[in-house]
């Protein structure tokens, strides 16, 4: 379960576990916002609440503080949808390769501003060449990833979450 978590200007600040949410709440860091029909029993008093969906930090959070996680595979491969870049078929996973957008040969560095999700036949046509170079066009802008993984969001939170910015 996952909370999403509101910078005190109601900003999108992150995505949080609900044991962090719920500590959040007992240091009185933050309030809720929306709550879910779900209930849940908090700690060893066994008090039953509603669970939270949206938090707001009751004072500002500067964003340099967000953090980012490192570039890995996986994350790359979640974060496309699991979609080639350039074609845009879905082979699954394991069929799924890294391609750096500027190549290594031409200075591209291993990023997330420089890498994407690409399917092998794509990604040997593009070769140590740009997209522009190989007569592709990336069908996404990559970009830098939240701390929290796209996939692993609750569906049924992202509409309440949507009308604080968090799509």
């Amino acid at each position: 379960m996952q909370v999403l978590l509101i910078n005190a200007n109601y900003a999108p600040l992150a995505v949080v576990t609900l044991p962090r949410a719920m500590r959040l709440l007992a240091r009185q860091k933050a309030e809720v916002l929306e709550t879910d029909a779900r209930a849940i029993t908090t700690g060893t008093e066994g008090v039953t609440v509603a669970r939270p969906l949206v938090m707001r930090m009751r004072s500002y959070v500067w964003a340099k503080l967000i953090r980012h996680p490192n570039v890995s595979r996986p994350l790359v491969i979640a974060r496309d949808g699991e979609t080639c870049q350039y074609c845009g078929c879905q082979p699954g996973r394991a069929q799924l390769t890294l391609d750096h957008v500027l190549p290594r040969a031409q200075g591209g560095e291993s990023s997330w501003e420089n890498l994407v999700a690409a399917c092998r036949a794509c990604n040997a046509h593009k070769a140590n060449r740009t997209p522009e170079q190989a007569g592709m066009v990336l069908r996404s802008q990559p970009r830098r990833m939240m701390l929290s993984v796209a996939s692993r969001i609750d569906l049924s939170a992202r509409e309440v979450w949507g009308q604080y910015g968090y799509h």
